[in-house]
């Protein structure tokens, strides 16, 4: 048995870890019990571990054909190691998250979104068809618009283990990105500056929680890909060099309490507003600033974080973003890591976007934090929105199942046997 843990530390369970490498080691496993499949750890909290037979799919990482743009490639490849083999040949992907270290097979399960899914949608954008073994060991090949395609997009692999996929990634003239960089000073000119900025290809917002929505100070960061005629002349079209990693000491809890957090983001914001304006920064540190941190999850202790993420609908957002901050701020807790972004339309049948706002927050996992998040529930719910599933680590099964795509998902799971034969922690807790 070995100790696993998602991204966050939260909860930390004993699995019987089986490896995979080739096919017919998937197909071993898949026959012989239930299992969860897993890539390379970055879901935050249980829905990659089943203390039965956890599928390790990193071994399963080979690149296998690229064409104009169109890669097949297994489904423990890391994000990572596609952008250092194609960025050099003018290629990016065209969805990612904010790491990149997660796999391949990770990504279509979680069906992960990024700065841009308000112009180009999530993952699934991207996904040509994903080949899958189901639960007699047989593999089959889906593609968008077939119901186990839909259903496996965003489906947390419930739906049978991912081997392969063809993607089609995005042609990029450099590896830089011209940022333009806003400092806002409440929540009302954050979306107000969201909305006028929706032509703008990648669009995030840190946004300070801890003051109430009355401030909610804010750093906007639009972006695009620099083209050829935005570099300057000494400057490489394409900057590959590996960022050093920051060593980050085990436990810092003390940085996100009360008092000493308010100041932290209020230095935060004042030094991002003192460098607001157009500059020319690496792909590296636009798109995975976490990255550059070894180790960051560990800043909240031993006993980790969970990560709160929701999505309110576009007409709802202002009213349901100023209420979860105006709880936030009055429980004296909040979040350095606290992300807004804006959403478009989603198709998926179980994926987490839709039109409106998302925003992401980190605690300590303690009781406090788990009471704030019921609270946080409850007004996410009121306001018509959900959860993501990637990010979760103890929502209530009742909480789940106030999205009625839950129930159908999990009535499809049972109608055809996957419920018996693919299962997580998170699944059983959410009764999936």
């Amino acid at each position: 048995m070995t100790e696993l843990s998602g991204w966050g530390l939260f909860p930390q369970i004993d699995c019987r870890v089986v490896r995979a490498r080739c096919e017919d080691d998937v197909r071993k496993a898949v026959l012989a019990a239930p299992l969860i499949a897993r890539g390379n750890g970055r879901a935050y909290g249980d829905a990659a571990l089943n203390p039965g037979q956890t599928l390790d799919m990193t071994g399963m990482d080979r690149m296998l054909s690229f064409k104009d743009g169109m890669l097949v490639a297994e489904a423990g490849v890391l994000l990572a190691d596609i952008i250092h083999a194609f960025l050099p040949r003018g290629w990016f992907p065209l969805v990612t998250p904010g790491t990149k270290m997660v796999s391949l097979g990770g990504a279509i399960a979680a069906d992960v979104h990024g700065k841009n899914h308000h112009v180009d949608g999530s993952f699934r954008s991207c996904v040509d068809w994903v080949e899958l073994m189901g639960m007699d060991g047989e593999v089959s090949r889906v593609a968008p618009g077939d119901e186990l395609f839909e259903w496996t997009l965003g489906g947390m692999g419930l739906t049978g283990v991912i081997l392969r996929a063809q993607i089609r990634l995005r042609p990029v003239e450099s590896s830089w990105i011209v940022q333009d960089s806003k400092a806002l000073t409440s929540l009302t000119e954050t979306i107000d500056a969201f909305e006028a900025a929706m032509d703008a290809p990648y669009s995030v917002a840190w946004i300070d929680c801890t003051d109430g929505p009355q401030h909610g100070h804010s750093i906007l960061l639009l972006g695009r890909h620099a083209r050829s005629e935005d570099l300057p002349a000494d400057r490489p079209k394409f900057n590959l060099q590996r960022r050093g990693k920051i060593p980050v000491p085990f436990g810092m809890p003390l940085l996100f309490k009360g008092r000493a957090l308010q100041l932290i983001n209020s230095a935060y914001w004042r030094l991002k507003a003192r460098r607001a304006g157009r500059a020319l920064v690496d792909w590296d540190s636009y798109f995975y600033p976490l990255d550059g941190l070894a180790n960051w999850n560990k800043l909240y202790g031993r006993n980790g974080f969970i990560q709160f993420q929701c999505v309110l609908p576009r007409d709802m957002a202002p009213d349901g973003l100023a209420k979860l901050m105006a709880a936030i701020a009055e429980s004296k807790q909040g979040s350095v890591l606290s992300v807004l972004k804006r959403f478009g339309p989603q198709t998926s049948h179980f994926s987490f976007p839709m039109a409106g706002y998302t925003l992401a927050m980190d605690f300590p996992a303690n009781e406090r934090s788990l009471a704030l998040m019921e609270q946080l529930d409850k007004i996410t719910l009121a306001h018509g929105g959900r959860f993501y599933l990637a990010k979760d680590a103890r929502m209530a099964q009742a909480v789940a199942k106030a999205d009625p795509r839950a129930e159908t998902f999990a009535a499809m799971r049972k109608e055809t046997g996957l419920a018996a034969r693919f299962a997580s922690v998170q699944s059983e807790r959410l009764g999936l």
